[in-house]
């Protein structure tokens, strides 16, 4: 099984500020402006009400309630009007499509979506980011995929449920894809209770477990702190773009990852760390805990 952390969300060039972890702890993943797409944010809806209001707070009205917005990847059954058959879905095309196809991502693979977050408050009545509060990296969501399909290839009545994902507008470039989550994010032969975590999810809550800064606030959000599993002492490093041993640092129980600043895919073949099951356990771990279950 491949890993792929996937940057998504508000950044810098971008959104140009963070996405908010909400008065409460909620995680909410500010999908970038796309003008191509079908949906603005006013359309979308949260556990915490309307996106188009979050996002006119916190960016000061320069990104407003009515711009169209890159929902993707698309996690939240409740986001948006469904049909009956809706599945999760996330879409790539271009370099960064280019390079998920390199690196053999396929059926039985797992995204773990991450992004910029900062800590907010409500201030006379609307959204603030908290005083002082440190900017980090937070994993907010997940995918295992179930099927990659190409856009391309598909005929004017296949997805209709998917049709108003943004890769179905807009003319996206080469390698157009989509993956499709799975039904569960374990085997069929596995427990009853292990089968009852979807394929895909949003983490409703920011917990420690799912922050990758190593230290919010004493180092930049982009240095992180990884298990022990995702390198190892006299080896090449694993983690697409990351090969440069110099940005690696043992520490106790894990790494320090000075990451790169550019780059949507970081994917790694856990079949090829020192520890397979035992990565794929943490990873299952992680998620139980980040989903509440």
């Amino acid at each position: 099984m491949r890993l792929i952390l996937s940057r998504k969300g508000f950044d810098a060039s971008a959104g140009g500020t963070a996405s908010p972890i909400l008065p409460g702890g909620a995680l909410c993943s500010l999908p970038i402006p796309d003008p191509r797409s079908p949906t603005r944010y006013s359309d979308v809806e949260t556990a915490r009400g309307c996106l188009g209001r979050t996002v006119e707070e916190l960016t000061r009205g320069r990104v407003r309630a009515c711009t169209f917005a890159h929902l993707d990847p698309d996690l939240d059954a409740n986001a948006l009007p469904r049909a009956r058959d809706w599945r999760p879905v996330f879409g790539q095309a271009g370099a960064a499509q280019s390079h998920l196809a390199r690196q053999g991502v396929r059926p039985g693979d797992l995204f773990l979506f991450f992004g910029w977050f900062r800590r907010c408050v409500r201030e006379d009545s609307r959204l603030r980011y908290a005083r002082h509060a440190p900017d980090l990296h937070s994993l907010f969501g997940w995918l295992k995929v179930g099927e990659v399909v190409s856009v391309a290839e598909l005929g004017p009545r296949d997805l209709g449920w998917a049709r108003r994902h943004p890769h179905f507008s807009g003319g996206r470039g080469a390698g157009n894809m989509l993956y499709l989550a799975a039904d569960h994010l374990v085997a069929r032969g596995a427990s009853a209770d292990a089968r009852r975590l979807p394929g895909a999810g949003l983490f409703p809550h920011f917990n420690p477990r799912l922050c990758l800064t190593a230290r919010p606030g004493a180092v930049p959000r982009g240095v992180w702190k990884l298990p022990e599993w995702m390198h190892t002492c006299g080896r090449a490093p694993l983690l697409s773009h990351h090969a440069d041993p110099g940005r690696w640092t043992c520490t106790h129980g894990g790494w320090l990852l000075r990451t790169v600043g550019r780059g949507q895919e970081f994917v790694i073949d856990l079949d090829q760390t020192p520890d397979p099951a035992g990565a794929a356990d943490w990873l299952y771990e992680l998620i139980r805990a980040g989903a509440g279950r």
